[in-house]
Formats: structure tokens, C-alpha cells, sequence
């Protein structure tokens, strides 16, 4: 870029007494005019040798047409400069606010297990801000696994935002904030079922004021289990056909917060960075606690092999068939898996598989947004316990 000026550049200006009994100093190049407006471009890209500039810059002063086109050439220099993304780390936050407690430790702390909930409501919170009313209808495709095979839903950037109030409205229930769906009954408290109440309830398709409610729903969520205190974690948040003790209900939605904040920046062609390690971290751990669980209702469904015989006897607390899950690069970490029953005890003596995933890409996986056979990145023992195992994380998917 041109040299800024020695007044714009905070070091102190020369002293003219000085230069002056130093004598004048070396004379400008003797270059013909059309020289001269030739090195103009260059010049305006600070790309003159010192001695070429100097003599440019005294033929400026003397020629008025020169001294336009000097001007036009820098204004669009201006132009090429590449800007600086105005897009902030997404690890700002949580630096900034690490630094200030720090110093003061907060007088009411947020749990860490509603941490995740809260970085990822706020980031996403962030990525609305500016949407225009063009960015709140961009078409979005819901993509879940319903257990036996891919499944969608198409809506919105707003229709994803109902979504998610929907669903958060379970928390708040749970912890008396009352339900965003109001009078409107879900044919079953199912996420799918509350959501599509709320969508049918809408008199229009849902628009940008939607982001208000659920923004101060998420602010409501966070107040409240941060005045509980951490013994609140244990309350039962139900999902209709299942519960979640409230440490994990709030890692469940930090989890879909992120994956539906992926799926609104690609609507709108914007890139979106995964959460942080340890909050990852903690999205796959519950993924991981709950394979065992998924994995036996799949295989009192008949959508999973058979325990071999006596395995499938294996008693509650006694060692049984094992999978190594082994997550790579960030918030990765290993966790055995039970592969008999839930009940049973996850026993490296009795290991009889090894798949190994990219963190990011297991959660891609548990969202049903990555199909099991593209997810394994390295497999090795029992191929038919890898694929139930497989198919139970992206069973864990739901709209």
C-alpha cells in the first residue's frame, strides 16, 4: 500500500533546523513527462525506488494532470486492498470472558455443564444479527436418521429458530419458565411434535421475530440453572419417549444449537466454526454414554444384531463385549462402549472392535447429517458390532 505520511505514522516529525543547515538534499531525478506519468501506477503502489518517487512527487506539484490521475490511481489502490474480515473469533468470547474472571470470579458462576449452551446460543445469536429479511426465508433442510434410513424436512432460517425455541421450551418447562408453544397442545412432547405444533399455530411462516423469543428464552434458561446452582443438574427434563437428567438436557441443546447454526450458514453461505474442544468434548461424551441405550432399543427393535449367546445374559455390573470408540483431533478422547447391555460393565479385557472418528465428524454423524458407512475413518475386529455401533450414533438424531 502507498507510505502513509510521517504525520499519520506517530513517530516524531523531523526537526527543519537541522535538515536546513544540513544543507538541500539529493535533486530529483531529470525524467521526461511521459516517463513519468508512465511510473504514476507504480508509484501508487509504493513500488518506485526511492529516487523515482521523489521525482514523481515534485512533477505532481507542477502538473495538474498527473496530479488527477495520481489521485485516481491511489483511490484505487484503495479499492484492491483486500479488507480485513469483520467476523470475530469465535473463541473471542470465551477468552474475553476466561480473562475477566480471572481477575473476578462471577458472584453467581454459570454450571459448567450450561456453559456449552450458553457459548453456543450466544454464537449463534451472533450469526443472526445481521440478517436481512432475504437471509430469515432462506430455504434450510432439517436432516436427520429416523433408524432406518436418511431422513428431511424442509423450512426456513426462521422455521429453524421455531425449532429450536420449540424444543428448548422443554428446559424451561422443566425449570418452571413456562412453554414458548403457550396454548397450543403438541399432539405428542416429542421435539418433532412440538415443533410442528408450533409451526401449524403460526398464522404466517415464521419470520424473524422469532429470534427475540428464543433469545430471551435462552437467557431465561441460563439465569435460572445458574441461581439453582449445580445440584439442579440432576431434575429430569422429559422429551416424551425419553428423559434426560438437566446436565445433560443442556449439553443436548448446545449440541443442536451448533449443528442448526452449521445448517443456517450454509443456507446463507457463511462459514461457521465447530465449538470449542472442551465443549466438544462434552457433546461427544454424551453421544457416547448414550450408544449403549440406543444400540438395545435398535435390537429389541430388530434393527440390530442379536447379543451372541450367553452374552446377551451378561447381569448388570459384570463385564461383556466392548467397542473402543477413539475420537481424534478436537475434543477427542476414547470411551468403551458396552455392546450386550446397557447394564453391563465396558471391559478393555473384553474388547472385540476399534473404530476410530474425527471428532467433528462423529457429530456429524450423531446429527444424521453424515451417513455411517462415510463416518468410519479407521475400523478394525467385529465389523457387525462397528456397523450396529454406527447406526445407533446416527440413531441419536431426531428433527
Amino acid at each position: 500500500m502507498p507510505r502513509t505520511s510521517v504525520e499519520d505514522s506517530g513517530l516524531p516529525l523531523p526537526d527543519l533546523g537541522a535538515l536546513r543547515a544540513a544543507g538541500p538534499g539529493p535533486a530529483p531525478l531529470a525524467l521526461e513527462h511521459h516517463v513519468l506519468k508512465s511510473l504514476l501506477g507504480a508509484w501508487a503502489l509504493a513500488a518506485c525506488s526511492p529516487e523515482e518517487a521523489l521525482a514523481v512527487e515534485v512533477h505532481l506539484g507542477d502538473c495538474g494532470g498527473c496530479a488527477d490521475e495520481a489521485l485516481r490511481l491511489r483511490e484505487a489502490v484503495g479499492l484492491l486492498q483486500r479488507p480485513d474480515s469483520l467476523d470475530l473469533d469465535p473463541g473471542l468470547r470465551t477468552r474475553v470472558l476466561a480473562a475477566c474472571l480471572d481477575r473476578r470470579p462471577p458472584r453467581i458462576p454459570v454450571p459448567q455443564w450450561a456453559r456449552p449452551y450458553d457459548a453456543e446460543s450466544a454464537r449463534l445469536d451472533a450469526l443472526l444479527q445481521d440478517f436481512g429479511d432475504a437471509e430469515w426465508h432462506a430455504p434450510v433442510r432439517l436432516r436427520w436418521f429416523d433408524g432406518r434410513q436418511a431422513t428431511s424436512r424442509r423450512t426456513t432460517v426462521a422455521g429453524v429458530m421455531a425449532h429450536l425455541l420449540a424444543v428448548d421450551g422443554l428446559i424451561a418447562l422443566a425449570l418452571g419458565l413456562g412453554d414458548p408453544l403457550g396454548e397450543t397442545d403438541a399432539e405428542t412432547p416429542t421435539p418433532a411434535g412440538r415443533t410442528e405444533a408450533y409451526w401449524r399455530a403460526s398464522h404466517f411462516p415464521p419470520t424473524r421475530s422469532v429470534r427475540g423469543p428464543w433469545r430471551e428464552q435462552s437467557h431465561g434458561i441460563v439465569r435460572t440453572v445458574s441461581f439453582t446452582g449445580g445440584g439442579a443438574g440432576r431434575l429430569a427434563v422429559s422429551y416424551g419417549d425419553f428423559e434426560l437428567p438437566l446436565h445433560d438436557a443442556m449439553i443436548d441443546r448446545a449440541f443442536e444449537c451448533w449443528v442448526h447454526a452449521e445448517d443456517i450458514a450454509d443456507a446463507v453461505d457463511y462459514p461457521y466454526e465447530p465449538p470449542s474442544p472442551r465443549h466438544l468434548n462434552r457433546m461427544i461424551d454424551l453421544a457416547a454414554r448414550m450408544l449403549p441405550g440406543v444400540l438395545a432399543e435398535r435390537r429389541r427393535a430388530g434393527l440390530a444384531a442379536p447379543a451372541p449367546t450367553p452374552r446377551h445374559l451378561v447381569p448388570a455390573g459384570e463385564p461383556g463385549r466392548t467397542l473402543r470408540l477413539e475420537i481424534e483431533g478436537s475434543g477427542g478422547g476414547e470411551w468403551l462402549i458396552p455392546l450386550d447391555s446397557p447394564a453391563a460393565v465396558a471391559d478393555e479385557d473384553h474388547e472385540v472392535a476399534h473404530v476410530a472418528l474425527d471428532g467433528v465428524e462423529f457429530c456429524r454423524l450423531a446429527a444424521g447429517h453424515v451417513s455411517p458407512q462415510d463416518a468410519a475413518a479407521g475400523q478394525l475386529g467385529d465389523n457387525e458390532a462397528i456397523n450396529d455401533v454406527l447406526l445407533a450414533a446416527a440413531s441419536l438424531s431426531r428433527m
